[in-house]
């Protein structure tokens, strides 16, 4: 399962260089306003990215899964803007400032893909700042093509309860999205997983006007 970075680049040859750390679901990663020394990679789960609004409640910006990074952001060693939650148990790699860069000193083709990877999370965040402003549909659509923008294959790597989870959206709500979609031939599920065969309509779902 390879990420558009991975496929310029493989990350998977220098894990050995970070930490591994195992981490149980519904745990967190690190806290908006803590300062950050370092960014991570995961390798197994799954991690929800929000951020918190001004009356205190959590907007989900972003979903990461197994291949991508995060808290990338932070490498100039200031506040995170965001919490990330694992959403399940999960296993990553933590990769301390200093380390990365002597890592980048001894392999200078990982800056540009570190670049890349930056300018990615700042455009999801972009797309995603409103996102709980959106329709169910539309939170769904939005965060299903942010993996899809990511990874070669059209398989979304994720369950209906993952949906659920990260969204904050009831299973039977996502169930019955994706059901429908399903029979517009949006997605088809098979083995409880879903590949997006028809994207162009889920960017038509997000550009029409909320409600």
């Amino acid at each position: 399962m390879a990420t558009l970075f991975e496929s310029a680049y493989n990350w998977e040859p220098y894990l050995s260089l970070g930490t591994r750390q195992f981490v149980k679901g519904k745990s967190i990663i690190y806290k908006q306003g803590s300062i950050g020394d370092g960014f991570y990679y995961l390798h197994k789960g799954l991690v929800r990215v929000v951020t918190a609004t001004a009356i205190g409640k959590d907007r989900i910006l972003n979903i990461v899964v197994p291949g991508q990074l995060l808290g990338v952001q932070i490498m100039d060693q200031q506040a995170h803007f965001t919490t990330a939650q694992t959403v399940k148990d999960s296993v990553l790699y933590f990769f301390p400032c200093d380390q990365f860069k002597e890592l980048i000193a001894k392999h200078p083709e990982l800056r540009i893909v570190f670049a890349q990877t930056v300018i990615h999370k700042m455009r999801i965040l972009l797309e995603g700042i409103n996102l709980n402003a959106l329709t169910s549909e539309q939170q769904i659509a939005v965060l299903l093509l942010n993996i899809f923008d990511d990874f070669k294959n059209h398989e979304v790597p994720l369950t209906q309860q993952d949906l659920a989870n990260c969204t904050g959206l009831t299973r039977i709500t996502v169930y019955k999205i994706l059901k429908q979609w399903k029979k517009e031939g949006i997605i088809e599920i098979q083995d409880r997983k879903f590949h997006i065969l028809k994207p162009h309509l889920l960017r038509a779902l997000i550009k029409e006007s909320t409600p």
